[in-house]
């Protein structure tokens, strides 16, 4: 049974504002604008929150490997938004050549459209991670009952696909609200972001993708590319495969280790 949640300190903080506008309001009816004006700055705050992916006044985030990670001087791959027909065997082909396991976070209705991409994944010793069934562009906007039932769903679908239960969930864009760490917990699921993206849904320039992810990589970061919805280069590939070859060679040079995010807590 999970654990009873509990909510952060800047949450219990919000909380506590929030209740006190509302009593100072009623006790002193001449104060409400103040109460208002309060109201307003603490949800301000709080969605502020939520935009911020690598946030943690909403709750844990995982947004670097840990310490003891770092000092084996590992890093993580993680590739969103697939599985993709045609670009993530190509991903899987070129992580294979260089020896090297990532962290796919899947969305649930693809999972469901391409089952047999899913399993390869993990059948290549990768590891298959929660993105979401809808990836809905809306999801910081969904309450705790359908947000629950957003994730449940992908959860059980990856899970049953793989044969293997995602650890880690990622949202849409990295976007979230109060909602997601209760739900995350009564799911048994860990918030997963990251240290360096590489912006590659919208830049096609090969170039600039590699130098937002290669530049100031350390031990200890968490990489984010996409298989799926990958901006396309100007000769017409998917920017991943041009970068990522690249990318692998710089790792092995740095003298970096990429593990899965569930190899990287062991």
């Amino acid at each position: 049974m999970p654990a009873r949640w509990t909510p952060s300190p800047f949450l219990s903080a919000s909380a506590a504002v929030h209740a006190a506008a509302v009593l100072g309001a009623v006790a002193v009816p001449a104060a409400w604008p103040w109460a208002v004006g309060a109201l307003v700055a603490n949800h301000a705050l709080l969605a502020g929150a939520g935009l911020w992916p690598s946030s943690r006044l909403l709750g844990p985030n995982l947004i670097r490997l840990t310490e003891a990670a770092a000092q084996r001087r590992e890093i993580a791959l993680t590739i969103d938004d697939g599985p993709d027909p045609e670009v993530t065997p190509r991903v899987l082909d070129l992580l294979d050549a260089a020896n090297v396991k990532a962290s796919f976070f899947c969305i649930g209705h693809l999972a469901q459209r391409h089952p047999e991409v899913c399993r390869e994944i993990v059948r290549r010793g990768h590891r298959v991670e929660n993105h979401g069934h809808a990836h809905s562009n809306a999801f910081s906007l969904f309450g705790p009952g359908r947000m629950r039932r957003d994730i449940a769903r992908a959860q059980a679908t990856l899970t049953d696909i793989t044969g293997q239960a995602p650890h880690f969930f990622r949202a849409t864009a990295g976007l979230r609200n109060p909602f997601l760490d209760p739900v995350l917990q009564g799911l048994g699921l860990s918030l997963a972001t990251w240290t360096r993206r590489a912006y590659d849904t919208r830049t096609g320039d090969p170039e600039r993708v590699y130098q937002r992810l290669a530049t100031r990589l350390v031990a200890g970061d968490i990489v984010l590319m996409h298989d799926g919805h990958s901006a396309r280069t100007p000769e017409g590939q998917p920017v991943i495969l041009a970068v990522l070859p690249r990318l692998l060679r710089t790792i092995a040079e740095r003298e970096l280790h990429p593990v899965t995010l569930v190899r990287s807590l062991s």
